[in-house]
This record gives C-alpha cells, sequence and structure tokens, in this order.
C-alpha cells in the first residue's frame, strides 16, 4: 500500500515537470513478469545519452514513471538493459524503445541469459 502511494506522488510530480518542461516525457518501466528485476535506463534523447535511472528495481508486473527528453516530435527514445533480482536464478534482457509517447509504456523483460558483465 505505502508503495503504491509513494508511485502515485511520484507520478504526479512527474505530471507537474511535464507540463512545465515542454521538451519531457513521462513514460512507464513496466516489469511484465512475477520476477523482481532490476532495471538501468538509458535517455537516448539526452546530449549525450544519460542514464534517466540506474539500477531501480521493479516488482512482479508492476511499473515505474520515469522522466526522460523528448526528440522534436516529442517522442521518448530510450535504451534498458535488466536483470532479475535473485542472484539464484539469473536472467537477462535488453532492448532499445524508439517513439514512445507521453504517458506511454516500455515492457522490460528478463528472458535469456546473462553474460558474463551482468552482475
Amino acid at each position: 500500500m505505502r508503495q503504491s502511494a509513494v508511485i502515485l506522488g511520484l507520478s504526479f510530480m512527474l505530471f507537474a515537470a511535464t507540463a512545465a518542461f515542454g521538451d519531457t516525457v513521462t513514460i512507464k518501466l513496466f516489469n511484465d513478469d512475477a520476477d523482481e528485476i532490476v532495471a538501468t535506463v538509458v535517455d537516448m534523447n539526452a546530449d549525450p545519452p544519460g542514464v534517466a535511472i540506474a539500477n531501480q528495481r521493479i516488482s512482479g508486473f508492476a511499473w515505474i514513471p520515469i522522466l526522460v527528453n523528448a526528440d522534436d516530435a516529442g517522442y521518448a527514445h530510450v535504451r534498458w538493459t535488466a536483470r532479475t533480482a535473485d542472484a539464484s536464478f539469473r536472467r537477462c534482457g535488453h532492448q532499445e524503445k524508439r517513439g514512445v509517447a507521453n504517458d506511454g509504456s516500455v515492457r522490460v523483460y528478463v528472458n535469456s541469459r546473462c553474460g558474463r558483465s551482468a552482475r
């Protein structure tokens, strides 16, 4: 219940920030599995591209709001990496996503083996 209140509060703050800054969009990073994951998102529209969130835990079937830069057309461009939070069953995933609209969702998943550098 407390986590939901925090997420709701952050969503309102991010919405207010989006209204104040016309060159940003708020997107939802959605964990589409029951396992808790740890995700990092790079804002590819930033100059230079920069980390929007780093090593953020996301519960199973939950989402978190992220504020990122918009391109000239008003869309987000992000690259994400994720891994399972449980070290005993390590899975990873990554993807680049362009053209994400304000309040749009980016599905994050961990469906493949991790390389040696994944921690």
